[in-house]
Parts: structure tokens; sequence; C-alpha cells
């Protein structure tokens, strides 16, 4: 079926085109500038044709300066095209317009229209960014028309964040501590997301589905430039529009940039951090005629250094082994993005648009470890200690391409998208290991033979996507779409030791591991909603199926799973308790499948005390989760949301241990076994809080808390006990403005006791390669806490130049603790990085913003009905 997908995409374009006449996108953010754009078309109502050569204008009321009194003075005039169609630009935001229609042997058409102060802002879709003031005034119906144009809102700034019911918006062009970063950077200020030191990144205690915009992506958060990203959206709880796997951790939907504006402008920007390490890039915007062309590049070199202490008791049965280990590793090495792609605007409401990217990281890393361990015996204790070199070169490539299609229908409302996204990363890595064995005494024991590792992988994506949206009659709207996933994933690792003697590596075959898989899930979903005076719902069912199949071809075993057609339903409603109170109430069911190396029952032996295991009989867990939300904007630049939220989930996937003897059969000891299995059940019950206020004309505060408690109930898994823990987590983010265009931010952030979170490995739709499990060992991480700083300076004219000093975990205080155990050990582990990390980060902007000037040059392009540039 997959390879019919290019054909079916070509017919759906060629239809579209052909039939209908499709919405150019929008051009830009709300509220960035001072006015807007209006368009539409004029058809003659019994003929059903376009109308050619109609006078388009639009008027207002001035007072004049002299006599005192009103008059009407023409604003902006238009002529439509054969096409019927016009485009005027400059239209001022305020106050409402006058728009009149004139053609021979029509009957002149008069009304009035306006832009709105409340829509635009909102984001309804994840498969678009936020609109600019646009107005697709739709077709007129000379003679019989009989329709009042619905109006646009425009919010003069954007704040940091924007809160609705169904998600919150964080604007990341107002966050200075993430400039010069990576997305990564810019989570750590997101409200209801912690980040931990190894940048594994949760959302309400669970792992979130990662979003490009709109779309599941194979790109992980570090290589996405923080200089790329508008804005990420935080949905707590996604309707049945939206994958039904991640089990019910919610979405973080990263929107990247695209401007349409007319000429050309860009950006250049560079910044170097305390240690040395420089970084460099740009983006460029040429917009003309038809087609907008956009690029971006930005190249970044990093120095992470990591101190890491660990004490571990092995519990043997016999005998106590006490560890300490202290390491100190240093990674180090660069990230290079380029993304580049086109908009082609067929006509008026047709959009084409081709984006490709390309990221490259190279990374070295190198590690000595000091090990020191004590051997409890029954009658004496045996000492000895080790020192473990590494040194590692990893390099990573992932390239991609999407090709999509938006088509909005001449009435309001009604639209259809449709996307293909192809998706290829690359990996390969090489370490070597050295170590040095002491005896109590610290006399050097034989030399045995170094390690190395090598391996690498691929993973190839192909995602078809179509939505289709229309809204019905009072104020009904449905939306439908279907989605075709597949993933084509290889990996090997060859393991080897030296003789000591040649010095020549010789491959171990017990520890070579050589294996692929696939897998596709295909889905439907359709959803209905209405409003009814003050009162909202939606109601939503999703259908999914899955199957995968895996080879490990190094042991020449094959494995297969299907999971038969799942329904996920969602039911949202909402109430407007007044102008400034809403009240919410959602539900959702969803799933997350076990993943590839969850049921692949082989041993890995890569760590010869801690072997893990595969259970082929896994089965897939289901959550039902919902929320009660309460939004008050109570006073201009004041608003507060409310979410009570519980997630209770069956057969939960749970990560355990267990002690057999070696499967190695040159060992005779017993080991401890690291494997799956599914538990009875979780629920986690919760409320979180988010505040904006603006206290001062010059400083506004966002806060965060987030009040969970975690219960997990395994006890029915051989030797493994209950969990619960009560936890909090608090996020500030002030942001002061200053005099003579100086601004600060300073944000903190501090995470109780909390129990250990589900594991960090990326949840797909089909559930991902390692799946997604809880950790049911009894165990927490300590309290976590820092604050980070940033100032910022814009200069030149307009402020076309930004100067801004980042400052990160200030007081040294970000240190990740944990502590677990189970009936066979018992582990403290400490970890700090990269405290108090200085970055300094320049940014030009440039580019030509008159529209008169453009128009000037390029006439076709008002003529033929295409937007210039929004200014």
């Amino acid at each position: 079926m997959i390879r019919f997908l290019p054909l079916l995409f070509a017919l759906l374009f060629f239809v579209l085109h052909t039939n209908a006449q499709v919405s150019i996108e929008a051009l830009s953010k709300p509220g960035m500038f001072s006015t807007g754009i209006m368009y539409g078309k004029v058809i003659g109502e019994q003929s059903q044709k376009a109308i050619e050569a109609v006078s388009i204008q639009f008027l207002a009321e001035k007072t004049d300066s002299i006599s005192g009194l009103k008059k009407e003075v023409v604003l902006a005039t238009a002529i439509s095209t054969r096409k019927g169609e016009f485009y005027i630009e400059g239209l001022p935001l305020s106050p409402a317009m006058k728009l009149k229609i004139e053609a021979m042997g029509y009957q002149p058409y008069a009304t009035i229209v306006a832009f709105d102060k409340t829509a635009g802002a909102k984001p309804t879709d994840l498969s678009a960014a936020p609109y600019s003031a646009i107005k697709d005034l739709g077709n007129f119906k000379l003679k019989l028309l009989d329709k009042e144009l619905q109006n646009v809102t425009v919010v003069a700034t954007r704040p940091l964040l924007e809160m609705y019911l169904d998600r919150k918006v964080y604007n990341v062009e107002k966050d200075m501590n993430a400039t010069g970063g990576t997305a990564l950077d810019i989570m750590k200020n997101v409200p209801s997301v912690v980040v931990d030191l190894d940048g594994n990144v949760t959302l309400r205690n669970a792992t979130p589905q990662i979003f490009i915009d709109g779309r599941p992506t194979a790109l992980t958060l570090e290589q996405i430039p923080a200089d790329q990203v508008a804005s990420v959206e935080i949905i707590t709880n996604p309707s049945a529009k939206y994958d039904a796997g991640g089990a019910g951790a919610g979405i973080l939907n990263i929107l990247l940039k695209k401007t349409k504006k007319g000429g050309y402008n860009g950006n250049l920007k560079t910044n170097i951090d305390s240690r040395g390490m420089p970084g460099f890039g740009g983006d460029i915007n040429l917009r003309q005629n038809k087609i907008n062309f956009f690029a971006s590049a930005q190249h970044n070199s990093r120095k992470n250094i990591n101190t890491v202490t660990t004490r571990r008791s092995d519990f043997t049965g016999r005998d106590t082994v006490n560890t300490l280990q202290q390491n100190g590793p240093i990674l180090k090495g660069y990230f290079a993005f380029g993304r580049a792609g086109l908009d082609y605007f067929i006509d008026n409401r047709t959009t084409v648009t081709l984006t490709g990217n390309l990221f490259k990281g190279k990374f070295t890393n190198n590690d000595l470890l000091n090990i020191y361990r004590d051997t409890i015996k029954r009658y004496r204790v045996v000492s000895e200690s080790a020192q473990r070199s590494l040194n590692a070169d990893v390099l990573i490539e992932n390239r991609g391409l999407i090709v999509g299609l938006k088509h909005n229908f001449p009435k309001e409302g009604r639209e259809l998208t449709a996307d293909i996204n192809l998706n290829k990363s690359d990996n390969s890595n090489t370490s070597n290991y050295g170590s040095r064995f002491f005896d109590a005494m610290g006399n050097q024991k034989p030399l045995t033979g170094a390690e190395r590792a090598v391996g690498g992988g691929s993973t190839k994506y192909l995602t078809f996507q179509t939505d289709y949206v229309n809204t019905l009659a009072k104020k009904q709207k449905i939306e439908t779409g279907i989605r075709i996933a597949t993933r084509n994933y290889s990996s090997w690792n060859d393991n080897f030791i030296q003789d000591v003697t040649t010095m020549n590596y010789w491959l171990i075959p017990s520890l070579t591991v050589n294996y692929n898989f696939n897998d596709a899930v295909y889905a439907t979903y359709v959803t209905y909603s209405q409003q009814l005076k003050s009162f909202n719902f939606q109601a939503g069912l999703r259908v999914e199926s899955s199957k995968y199949e895996g080879n490990l071809t190094s042991k020449n075993e094959r494995f297969s799973n299907k999971y038969p057609l799942s329904l996920f339903p969602s039911i949202f409603l909402s109430k407007k308790l007044s102008t400034t109170q809403d009240f919410q109430v959602n539900y959702s069911r969803k799933i997350n499948r076990p993943g590839f190396l969850q049921i692949l029952p082989f041993v890995d032996f890569s760590d010869s005390i801690n072997l893990s295991v595969g259970n082929p009989d896994l089965q897939p867990e289901f959550t039902n989760l919902g929320e009660i939300n309460y939004l008050n904007q109570y006073k201009a630049g004041h608003s507060f949301i409310a979410s009570v939220y519980g997630k209770f989930t069956d057969n939960l996937i749970t990560r355990y241990q267990y002690k057999a003897p070696n499967t190695n059969l040159t060992r005779t000891d017993s080991v401890i076994y690291h494997s799956y299995a599914n538990a009875n059940f979780s629920y986690t019950i919760g409320l979180e809080i988010t505040g904006k206020n603006k206290i001062t004309p010059w400083w506004d505060i966002t806060t965060n808390l987030n009040l969970f408690n975690v219960v997990l109930k395994g006890n029915n898994i051989t030797a493994v006990a209950n969990n619960e823990l009560f936890s909090w987590f608090a996020k500030v983010n002030n942001n002061f403005a200053l005099p003579k265009k100086y601004s600060i931010q300073l944000s903190g952030d501090y995470q109780a006791k909390t129990i250990l979170p589900v594991n960090s490995g990326r949840s797909t739709a089909s559930g991902g390669m390692y799946g997604q499990s809880q950790n049911v060992a009894q165990g927490f991480i300590k309290p976590i806490y820092g604050i980070d700083i940033a100032f910022k300076k814009e200069f030149l004219k307009n402020n076309a130049a930004s100067l801004t000093l980042q400052f990160n975990d200030i007081f040294r205080s970000r240190t990740f603790e944990t502590f677990a155990e189970s009936a066979f050990f018992n582990q403290d582990n400490y970890r700090q990085r990269d405290p108090q990390v200085l970055r300094l980060n320049f940014n030009w902007r440039f580019g030509k913003f008159d529209v008169a000037l453009f128009k000037r040059k390029n006439m076709k392009v008002e003529n033929e009905g295409i937007p210039g540039m929004g200014q």
C-alpha cells in the first residue's frame, strides 16, 4: 500500500488544483505588525462564475482637522483579476472599515469589516502555526449576498506564555535563556515540563511525544536549535485527532519559524560560551510573486563536563559487594543543522510546501573511572581497585523531506490538508575501553586486553496524513482524517577483546548483536464539536491498528506481533461561566505498545554483571486520562488556570530485576537480569496551577505549581513491591523590561523528592524501539533546584541588533541525585553537569520591509491575487 502513497498524493493535488480555490497561509505571527491583509473573490450569484474588473474600496471615517467634521476617506482600492480575486494589504487593524464592491451590471454592495480582538492569537490546530492579521473574506455573490463577515483579532504583543483550556503556548522569542542553545534548553523553562541532567524530558512525570509542526519527528530535542523554534505547545490530554500512543503522557509540539514577508529579510547570529565554544548561524527569507523561499543554518560547538559519584551495594546471597565509582566524563563536539524550503501559492487559497532538513553531529566522549570495591565475605574482606578509561567517537546524521498541501475552501472554516513525511537517521560509534586492576596494597595486577565496541544503526520513517475540517451550520464542526506511519529499523553492535601478546582485536561472537525490525500503524479518526450558547462540546473516536516484525539476524530468530483494531474515544466539555471564566472537563483513552527490545528474548551481555533480556509475552498497556480545568482571566495582564488530573493505567509495562544462573556457558555464577513484565496497574492524581501576572508595566511573572501522588501496584511480579510517593514541582519565570532597551529574565525551578520516572526512551505511535516502561524498583529522585539569569540589550535602528548574556545554574545547586534498591542491591548516585556556564549571543536582523517599494517593483503580485508581504 505504501508504494501508492506518492500517486495518491499527486492525485489529491491535481483534483484540488483543478476544482478548487485555496488559501494562503499565515504570513507571520499575530501581533507582530500594525497593519493587516484582506482578500477574497467576487462571483455572480446565479452564474457562480468569477467577475473580472470589479472595483473594491476600503473606506473609513476621519475627522477633518479644520472643520472638525467627520468625512469618509479611501484607505485602499483594488480591481479584481480575471479569476475574480482581489488582495489588499496595509489595512489598519482598527477601527472598523467600510467595504464597497461595485461592478458594471451588478447591484453595488457595501458592508462593515474589521479585525477582531480575540481570534488569531489562539492556536487551534497542531498542523499549522498561529496566523497573522490576515482575513479571507470568502466569496462575494453580488445581488444576493447577505453575509456578515466574521472578525479577526490581533494581539498587540505576544506574552511569554499563552494559556487556553486545551493547551498552553510557550513563545520562545520571549525566552532569553534559550538563545543560542537547543530545544532542550527551551524545555527547561516550559511550564509543566521537567528536564534532568541527561536531557530526559517528562511532562507531569511521564515521557511525552515530541512533535514538530504538528507531526511526530525522528529528531531529538538536542538536534533542534533553539533559534529555529517559534513556540512550544503543551498538550496534556490530546483528543482523538492525535496518536493514541504514548500512554497519555501528552504532546510537546514544537512550531518552527517560517516567515513569508515580501522582498528579502533574515537574521545573522553568533555566540560563544565561557569554555571557548563558538556558534554561528542565520536564516534568510525571499518572497516574490507566487514563491516564498526560506532557509536557515546553525552550527554550534559544545563541551559538557560532568561530575559523577556512585555508591552501590550488591547482595549475592553469600557475600556483600560494596562499590564506589568516581568519574568526570567530558563530551566535546559539534552539531550542525540546516533547513530549507519553499511555499508555492497556486492561487489565493492553495499552498504547496516543500521542506527539507539536515542534521549532523560529531562528538567525542572521554572518561576515566576510578573504581574501589570491597567484597565482604564470611571471615574476611577482599579489597581491590581499578581504573577504566573510555574514549568514544559518535557520529549522528538525520535527513528529512516533507511535502505538504493545504486547501482552504471559500466557505470559512472548511479546509483540507495532506502531507508526506520522509525521514532517515543514521548513527555510528566506536568505543575503546582500557582497564587496570590493583590489589589491596595498590599493586597493579597483570594487564588484561583492551576492549572495543563498534556499532551503528539506521532508521527510515514514512508518514502520510490527511485531515479534513468542515464547519457546519449552527456553530458545528466536524474533523476527520487518516494516518499511515511505517518505520524500518536496523542496528548492529560488535564487541572485541585485545590479545595482550599480539595486540590484535578478536571478535566475541556471544556479544555480537545484529537486528532489524519494521512496524506500521494505521489510524483514522473523526471528531464532532458544537457550540450551544455558552456551552461547547467535542466528541471524537480514533481507530488504530498496528503490527511489527523483527529479525535477530545474529541468532537467526524472527519475532512478530499484531494488535487488532483498538478504539480510543475522547470527549471535551466546556462551559463559559462569564466573560473571563471558563470551565472544562475532558477524557481520553491511550495505549502504550511494547517496543521491539522489550519483547526480544535474547540476552544482552554488554554489562557482564547486569544482563538484559526481553519478554515476548508482554501485552500493551491502556491508560484512561481525565482532567478538570478552570481558567480565569480576571484582569488585564493577569490569568490563572487550575487543573485537577488523573491517570489510570491497566496492565502496566514495568521494568524489574530477577536473579538466575548465567546464560553464558563459560560462567557458572548467578547474575541479575533486567527484564519487563505486565504489572497490575498504576494511577496518578494531581493538581496543577499556572498563573501569569503583570506586576508592574515593566515586570511580569509566570508561575507553575504541580502537586501529584503516584501509586504503582506491581506485587503480582516476583520480588517486586508496590511503590507510592507524593511529590511536587514548581517553576517561576520573571521578565523585567528596563529603560534604554535593557531587559532581564530570572527563572528558577524546584522538584521535590520524586518517584523514579518512566524510562526516557522515545515513545511513538507504535511504542518505540525501546517502548516506554515504569521502573518499579523502590527508589526516588532527591530534590533538584536551580536558578538561571539572562541579560539582553537591544540597539541600532528599529532594535535590529541585540546582545544577550546567559548564566545558568548560578548557585551550582542543580544536581541529580537518586536512590534505588531492590532485593539484590541498593545504590546512591550523584551527578552534576555544566554548572555556571556563561554564553554571549549576538543577533542582527536585516531586510527591506517597505511594502510600497515592493509593490512598485512587482505589480503582478497584487494583480494575481498573491500576497506580497505582511507589515
